[in-house]
């Protein structure tokens, strides 16, 4: 692939969920949005390195994208309505009011996030549409395998046109109900730009820094909502470690980071929000996670982590939101305070107790480096091989390949 056309690409990833929120306000219809989206890509791979990138290239993909979308619509006769909708596309009538949710994109979130869709369905169709996440990236999130992921946004997508869910301004009183999944949206979005899991960038900036963006929105506009606080707070204290993650093009874990090049302004607003969800005193996952992250960027080195408090957290956060994450980070907490071979029963256990447990790169990671602790080289190498070959993220395969390559023959 020629730097030109990756550089396209890379500006269309972080326009995707831009035009494509656009595209949804405008017709109406998610199939329609996805591939006008679809079809500016290739007509700018075909006139970008020939033409150059235009000044704004985001307008530029949109516009291209509505007239592609424009036409398909005059295609379909059977379409009328909607092809007299497209047309007001050219009119200088003011757009509807924005109401509550000013933000394009947030406004296209709450409302793919309806009630009628079921959460997982919305939470995957929202990261599909405007996050810019592929199919395979959010199966991977959810642990699932990539063909019932892409049935899942089909059905929900089906749902929408079946049930006749319109794309309108959320009213205040959606906000709130559909807050939870919002919410999930934002993380996940946040955690694949944190750690990628595929391609050749292991963090993509323009995903955390969007996430960040939007939530820095929900704070403003849900000021006494504690878990909207708790979420900016984890992506904050997250964010504030990203400089000291890669180095040489090698994942750096936490307890190996220079904890220096630390971003600590991030780290002291993050504290702050979390101080203020203490004392609301309604504790949710998210302010959960990030009150863990707070016990992380406090200790001022990694052998100074309060591992019992994590610990404790983690035991909270698993009565409020059982998953199989969450059993084996709380595992990982244990295996410092308890040693490593107490934590790699428990990893083991969860992994028999949770089959798709097996499938993420993290749990045969946490295998390998326990397993290394414990002397049992053979085993932590075949661990370690079950890692990199889940992992899509080309600096933690680095990373873990150093590791095996330091194990004991």
């Amino acid at each position: 692939m020629s730097d030109a056309v990756a550089a396209i690409e890379r500006i269309y990833r972080e326009e995707y969920g831009r035009i494509v929120a656009s595209l949804v306000r405008r017709f109406g219809d998610i199939d329609v949005a996805e591939e006008a989206a679809g079809e500016a890509l290739l007509v700018a791979v075909e006139r970008w390195p020939v033409d150059g990138v235009p000044p704004n290239p985001g307008g530029w993909l949109t516009t291209t994208a509505a007239r592609r979308a424009i036409d398909r619509i005059r295609r379909e006769s059977h379409r009328d309505a909607k092809h007299q909708a497209a047309l007001m596309i050219e009119d200088d009538t003011p757009h509807e009011p924005t109401g509550i949710v000013e933000d394009d994109r947030l406004r296209l979130i709450f409302t793919c996030c309806h009630p009628a869709l079921a959460p997982e369905a919305r939470v995957a169709l929202t990261l599909r549409l405007l996050g810019g996440l592929t199919v395979a990236e959010i199966a991977q999130a959810f642990l699932v395998p990539e063909t019932t992921m892409a049935q899942r946004i089909t059905r929900a997508k089906k749902k929408i046109r079946d049930a006749h869910i319109p794309y309108r301004v959320p009213a205040p009183e959606d906000l709130t109900r559909r807050l939870s999944a919002v919410l999930a949206v934002v993380y996940l979005v946040f955690n694949e730009g944190y750690l990628a899991s595929s391609g050749e960038t292991p963090i993509r900036e323009d995903l955390t820094a969007e996430a960040i963006r939007l939530g820095r929105i929900l704070r403003a506009l849900l000021p006494d909502e504690p878990e909207v606080a708790g979420l900016l707070a984890l992506m904050l204290l997250t964010d504030a470690r990203r400089r000291s993650r890669v180095a040489g093009g090698e994942l750096v874990t936490l307890p190996e980071q220079d904890r220096g090049g630390w971003d600590r302004e991030l780290i002291a607003e993050g504290h702050a929000l979390v101080r203020e969800c203490l004392a609301r005193g309604r504790p949710g996952q998210y302010q959960l996670l990030a009150a863990i992250n707070a016990v992380h960027t406090d200790a001022p080195t990694a052998s100074d982590t309060d591992w019992a408090q994590i610990a404790t957290l983690y035991d909270q956060l698993y009565a409020l939101a059982p998953s199989p994450v969450v059993a084996l980070n709380r595992a990982v907490a244990v295996a410092e305070l308890d040693g490593a071979a107490v934590g790699l029963a428990e990893v083991d256990r969860l992994g028999a107790a949770q089959p798709s447990l097996t499938s993420y790169h993290a749990w045969h990671a946490t295998r390998a480096d326990l397993l290394r602790r414990l002397g049992r080289s053979a085993d932590a190498r075949a661990a370690y091989d079950a890692a990199i070959a889940a992992s899509g993220n080309p600096a933690e395969r680095s990373y873990l390949a150093r590791r095996r390559g330091t194990l004991a023959p």
